[in-house]
């Protein structure tokens, strides 16, 4: 029951796929068999593909696409990424081509593990502040926060929350994630489809940037190789960190289904720690397919900031590479956790 307990802090909106059939998508004089139960199947089976040929006619040959990758016709799916994929069959036979497609959700294979924390440090944070995202860059702690006419991008001193420099944005403008890369910040919008690019230094703008098939901007962390962007489905899309093209994304899935609301994210240790809109915890992923390897509950530290009527949720998340610890807070939180994370 303690696992289950756990587990709601942020999987209580899981949404469990459980739908399409065996039998695929039937078009024309064929349709494609495929081995997944109620369309679901595990990243560690073999997906086995076959044909239906209502008509039985003389097949020439037939070659399958998984989410536009060539395969055969039983793929180990253990190096593949997870989430809902489109299967496509094309059929040769009596100088004819037809195309067939149906889809299947592939999840992970095990439960997430299960985390908690040990708070080191306390330190003050602007209870003001609806933290969006937040980031360390050279030992300094980079935060963007949100609603319109209150958004800011600003970096302080964690320690003491001096501020050592705030611009604020336009008032239609409600700021959302950030993430800092080679003296650039890079600062999402939420529903206006623009994003900006700063000079890390002195906060000038550089240049902004606009989205493509993400719905909305939410959060960004990153790598060596990529900029990571949220747009609070269960989407994770990899930009081109010198076009901020958007060049393809992971889905974020558990062995269950599903998880949406992926907010403000933090790359520690190849892994992507994430925030979930309106909980009170945070997934670890997997940024190679997709997966939650584990949940972090962070629930108990709300209680430990001062109650005020515009205390919200946990958000924001950065990972200090000098002292090697997690800092954690939340929007219009007055204090600023470093903590160590410990499996249960």
């Amino acid at each position: 029951m303690k696992t289950f307990k756990h587990l709601t802090i942020i999987f209580l909106s899981t949404i469990i796929i459980a739908c399409g059939s065996n039998n695929g998508l039937k078009k024309n004089d064929f349709s494609v068999i495929t081995n997944a139960k109620k369309g679901n199947i595990s990243v560690n089976e073999t997906l086995k593909l076959s044909l239906e040929n209502k008509k039985s006619h003389k097949i020439d040959s037939v070659s399958y696409t998984l989410d536009g990758k060539q395969i055969d016709n039983n793929f180990d799916l253990s190096n593949f990424k997870l989430g809902k994929q489109t299967v496509e069959a094309t059929v040769y036979f009596n100088g004819e081509k037809q195309t067939i497609t149906t889809s299947v959700t592939i999840l992970n294979n095990e439960s997430p593990k299960i985390f908690t924390y040990n708070i080191l440090n306390e330190y003050p944070h602007d209870i003001t502040s609806y933290t969006q995202g937040l980031e360390f860059y050279k030992d300094t702690l980079y935060e963007s926060t949100g609603q319109h006419k209150e958004s800011k991008l600003r970096k302080v001193d964690y320690k003491t929350g001096k501020v050592f420099k705030n611009i604020n944005l336009a008032d239609e403008f409600f700021g959302e994630g950030l993430t800092v890369l080679n003296d650039k910040v890079y600062q999402l919008t939420w529903q206006k489809g623009t994003g900006f690019v700063y000079d890390a230094n002195t906060f000038e703008k550089l240049n902004s940037f606009k989205y493509a098939n993400s719905k909305e901007g939410w959060g960004l962390t990153h790598n060596d190789k990529s900029i990571y962007k949220s747009d609070g489905t269960e989407k994770i899309w990899l930009l081109n960190p010198e076009t901020l093209v958007e060049e393809e994304y992971i889905q974020v899935f558990t062995n269950k289904g599903k998880i949406i609301g992926i907010n403000e994210m933090e790359w520690i240790d190849g892994k992507i720690f994430a925030n979930r809109y309106q909980k009170d915890g945070v997934a670890i992923i997997n940024p190679k397919n997709g997966a939650v390897i584990g949940v972090i509950d962070f629930s108990p530290l709300k209680k430990l900031v001062t109650q005020h009527d515009g205390l919200d949720v946990l958000n924001g998340i950065a990972y200090n590479p000098k002292t090697k610890t997690i800092f954690v807070t939340g929007k219009r939180w007055d204090k600023l956790f470093e903590i160590e994370i410990v499996e249960k």
